[in-house]
């Protein structure tokens, strides 16, 4: 499986993309390939179609899956967690939602350099945050 990750990561990057993740998971009686892409855009329905034929004609090829399952490409979704320091570093200049042991942060991630986060919050202070210290941080939207 490890190496139909790669494969597949390889061709996603090819396309313009990034892998947010990939799992294969039983869902009810149906087993899914789930590829969620992400950009430093918006994912549209169109780059899942395209991504999705691309991966579809490797598969048909090279697919070491045995049991019938089904293929979805996505969108992570616009909340998405920040899982990897790759993901948090394409994330700085936009919109984030930080929680602590201790406190829950809106803001505008400014920085992410040597463990700590530097963010403007809406009240226009900056608040610098120990990555140790982070509970949860996602992509948030601003209403």
């Amino acid at each position: 499986m490890e190496k139909l990750k790669k494969d597949i990561e390889n061709m996603v990057i090819e396309l313009g993309y990034y892998i947010y993740d990939i799992e294969y998971v039983k869902e009810k009686n149906d087993f899914v390939l789930r590829i969620m892409i992400e950009n430093d855009d918006v994912i549209t329905i169109d780059d899942c179609i395209k991504t999705s034929k691309k991966v579809e004609e490797f598969l048909d090829i090279n697919d070491p899956i045995v049991e019938p399952y089904n293929l979805e490409v996505t969108s992570p979704g616009a909340e998405r967690e920040l899982k990897t320091d790759e993901q948090i570093k394409r994330a700085v200049g936009k919109y984030i939602h930080i929680e602590t042991f201790d406190q829950k942060i809106n803001g505008t991630l400014l920085s992410y350099k040597d463990g700590f986060f530097q963010v403007k919050q809406n009240n226009k202070s900056t608040t610098k945050i120990n990555e140790i210290d982070v509970n949860l941080i996602r992509l948030a939207i601003q209403f």
